[in-house]
């Protein structure tokens, strides 16, 4: 059971890397919609509904639902409920490393 070891300022850059991703994304989508948004007042069409508080808003929930991703994601990978889990768990214990 070979692990690579890292210390924690490596951690924290690879955490921070992970939610510049993710950052960068949501700013993505935001952008098509805001750009959409012009072209649609452009072109004539009525969109009154697709507005700039409303794209906010949206990028709120994307923030709030990554939030709520990573954390479910960490708090699963760091608890011992599935079958290989267990395993690793119980060679823990046995080793005397828990």
């Amino acid at each position: 059971m070979d692990r690579n070891q890292t210390t924690v300022n490596e951690a924290k850059i690879k955490e921070q890397v992970k939610n510049d991703k993710i950052r960068g994304l949501i700013h993505q989508i935001l952008g098509v919609l805001l750009a959409f948004s012009a072209f649609a007042g452009v072109a004539g069409f009525g969109l009154d509904w697709l507005n700039e508080e409303l794209i906010n808003a949206f990028g709120l929930l994307l923030y709030a639902i990554a939030g709520f991703a990573y954390t479910a994601y960490t708090i699963y990978k760091n608890h011992f409920s599935g079958k290989k889990a267990v395993k690793q768990n119980e060679e823990l214990k046995k080793k005397g490393l828990k």
